[in-house]
């Protein structure tokens, strides 16, 4: 049966799920990824259980805009805003003081991973629910990250509430993000 894509319902039933508190499986900027509002601590514990890693690892949250990600930390460095600006690949920055999300998204020194998304999907969902969403790879932890939508592992498919039916054809050769840890005083370090 020829299934004919639609957008709007896609992002529509996606959000809805969000909003309940739900995990959902979407492309993003990078990889697929598994996906909740990053608000939403029960929610970020659940994703932790399908992947099976521990609390410690923290997992990363995309936004829609420079708007969205001032209002998710509490002061951006200047240095970040020129690494975002210089960027020609989707980056993401760890910022010391994150305000607003789940306290099980942050590493240990309380920091948190955030990338401004300019993909289709993933910036019309966080634009609509108005929160970040976690993004982390569709993989069960130590395995490796699916780059495509047809190599994510069963057990991951099988334990969402929703899988979007936009980009499952794209992205074969989809690599994760750099990664530049950036304290307040401005000094970054490169972890990918």
């Amino acid at each position: 049966m020829h299934h004919t894509f639609d957008f709007e319902s896609d992002i529509r039933a996606a959000l809805d799920v969000l909003r309940k508190g739900g995990i959902i499986l979407y492309p993003t900027d990078t990889v697929w990824g598994l996906g909740c509002d990053a608000t939403n601590h029960d929610a970020v514990s659940r994703i932790y259980a399908i992947k099976r890693r521990e609390d410690s690892k923290s997992m990363l949250s995309l936004v829609d805009s420079a708007a969205m990600l001032e209002r998710t930390v509490e002061n951006v460095p200047d240095a970040a805003w020129q690494l975002i600006e210089a960027a020609t690949d989707p980056i993401t920055i760890i910022y010391d003081h994150p305000t607003g999300l789940a306290s099980n998204l942050l590493a240990p020194d309380g920091s948190a991973g955030i990338r401004i998304t300019s993909e289709r999907f993933s910036r019309e969902l966080c634009r609509r629910l108005h929160r970040p969403i976690v993004s982390t790879s569709a993989n069960i932890s130590g395995q490796p990250t699916s780059s495509d939508f047809q190599s994510i592992d069963r057990d991951i498919t099988e334990k969402v509430d929703y899988i979007a039916s936009y980009g499952r054809d794209l992205g074969r050769n989809c690599k994760p993000s750099g990664i530049i840890k950036i304290s307040d005083g401005g000094l970054f370090r490169i972890i990918r």
